[in-house]
């Protein structure tokens, strides 16, 4: 099982690394520099996170998939992380503009807990679905595009003939 879902699996590794990434990143500036803009303290959050996700993605969970040239990959992945952030921030957007659950409301407590689930678990959960999905379909198309390379030998695979009388 764990053979027929390690693209998923790895994206999920790189999407708890980028988790941790984007809590540090958004909490350091929530409680320090940027504490009367939560929403834009999770938006660079998620953008720093977005670039090293690039990379682990590209490099380990989908280094088999491609079918782009590599610009063009890049920007489609950019662009995808674009709605994806839009798609992090309208929960809690929702939760402080539209629920008002930020002071002088709510107490900070309620603030706060509004803040986690509203930004970090439903945004977090929105924006990791569409990621898999658009990334699949749109970044990373086609699975086997890039060949893969023999350990320690630095060739492909397909370098290797089949037949060891060829």
């Amino acid at each position: 099982m764990l053979g027929r879902h390690r693209e998923l699996l790895r994206f999920a590794v790189v999407g708890g690394a980028s988790f941790v990434i984007t809590m540090t990143i958004t909490y350091g500036l929530k409680f320090t520099v940027l504490t009367d803009k939560p929403v834009t303290a999770l938006m660079i959050g998620v953008l720093v996170a977005t670039v090293f996700s690039y990379v682990a993605n590209r490099e380990w969970s989908f280094r088999f998939r491609g079918g782009r040239e590599r610009a063009h990959e890049a920007a489609l992945f950019f662009f995808l992380s674009a709605i994806a952030l839009g798609l992090n921030a309208l929960p809690q957007l929702i939760s402080r503009h539209v629920l008002n659950l930020e002071e002088p409301h709510v107490d900070l407590l309620t603030q706060e807990i509004a803040d986690f689930v509203s930004g970090v678990v439903i945004g977090t959960l929105l924006g990791t679905v569409f990621r898999w999905w658009s990334f699949k379909k749109w970044v990373f198309p086609e699975a086997g595009a890039r060949p893969r390379l023999l350990r320690g030998e630095g060739r492909r695979a397909s370098d290797i003939p089949e037949d060891p009388a060829a």
